[in-house]
């Protein structure tokens, strides 16, 4: 399996499907049985390890319950979900942009899988972003009109097909994670970058506090649970947080995502990079050269199926 063609259920800024092959090459999965992401989001990661059949069971876990209500859906519901998406889909066509609107105000009335299926499959750059209130108000990119729902229908029946035997789901914050830990499982954590999670933030549902962040991960190193951890970056020379203290003990390795289409697109040429720490009871794997390349940021989504506005 090429490194990109892992099936994408949906827009969401930060996915890390480009590289979810490099960060699983960093890995040995033959020492654990069970794959937690506490930040699961589109679940690159845990959807790379499923296809390439490197884990047994998977835990998906984020604060944003209607992110796992619809994690739920893909998995268990796939067809409705898909019949659903597919109406919706086809109701914009007379007014794409107050069409919108409408999906985003009823999902804020009564949060349904389908609508943010809709909604991040149209808003811009995929992220979710809420107001002071906590209701969904990111726009719409009015230059798409989202995935075409026959090839979203065989990006979430592949999911579904390969996850939903083997797949827990939780919402609950992430620091309780630490409770239900048990031999065997190893975490893969993708939380915000710092510089968007220091304060009240309105791109993410629930705040992360670095300091607090940083004791949680020396609870986890307390407690010998096994973590690769996505953290902070860097494109061109622009940084994205601070690396994580030495004392944590936790070993830096770089990975280079490709160039920047955004920075491509404004006249640079500029690589990105992403940082991944690994915690000092991980079981690494040997693979070391081609096995543990990167692909193409594609930071744009630009390679996706979208149907374009007229």
């Amino acid at each position: 399996m090429r490194r990109n063609d892992a099936p994408q259920p949906f827009q969401y800024q930060g996915s890390k499907r480009v590289i979810a092959s490099a960060i699983l090459s960093k890995l040995d999965m033959r020492s654990y049985s069970l794959l937690v992401e506490p930040f699961a989001g589109s679940a690159a990661v845990s959807i790379r390890a499923a296809m390439e059949g490197k884990v047994n069971s998977l835990w998906l876990n984020d604060a944003n319950e209607p992110l796992i209500d619809l994690w739920n859906a893909i998995l268990h519901d796939t067809e409705n979900l898909i019949e659903q998406y597919t109406a919706t889909w086809a109701f914009q066509k007379y007014d794409p942009k107050e069409y919108y609107g409408i999906v985003r105000k009823r999902f804020n009335s009564h949060p349904e899988p389908a609508d943010l299926l809709y909604l991040l499959s149209r808003a811009v750059k995929g992220a979710i972003r809420y107001d002071s209130v906590g209701e969904f108000n990111q726009s719409p990119d009015n230059r798409r009109l989202g995935t075409r729902p026959a090839e979203l229908a065989r990006r979430l029946r592949k999911i579904s097909s390969v996850m939903k035997s083997c797949t827990f789901t939780s919402s609950i914050d992430y620091r309780d994670l630490i409770h239900r830990y048990e031999p065997g499982q190893v975490w893969y954590m993708d939380p915000p970058y710092e510089g968007v999670s220091k304060q009240r933030d309105s791109r993410y549902v629930s705040t992360i506090c670095r300091d607090e962040f940083e004791e949680f991960l020396g609870h986890l190193n307390d407690q010998g649970v096994p973590f690769l951890l996505s953290y902070d970056g860097r494109t061109g020379e622009k940084t994205y947080g601070q690396p994580l203290p030495s004392e944590l003990g936790l070993e830096r390795v770089e990975i280079l995502a490709g160039r920047s289409t955004t920075s491509t697109l404004q006249g640079r040429d500029e690589q990105t990079v992403e940082a991944l720490y690994l915690s000092p009871v991980l079981e690494v794997s040997s693979l070391t050269g081609e096995d543990a390349g990167a692909g193409q940021m594609a930071i744009d989504f630009a390679s996706e199926d979208y149907a374009r506005a007229s």
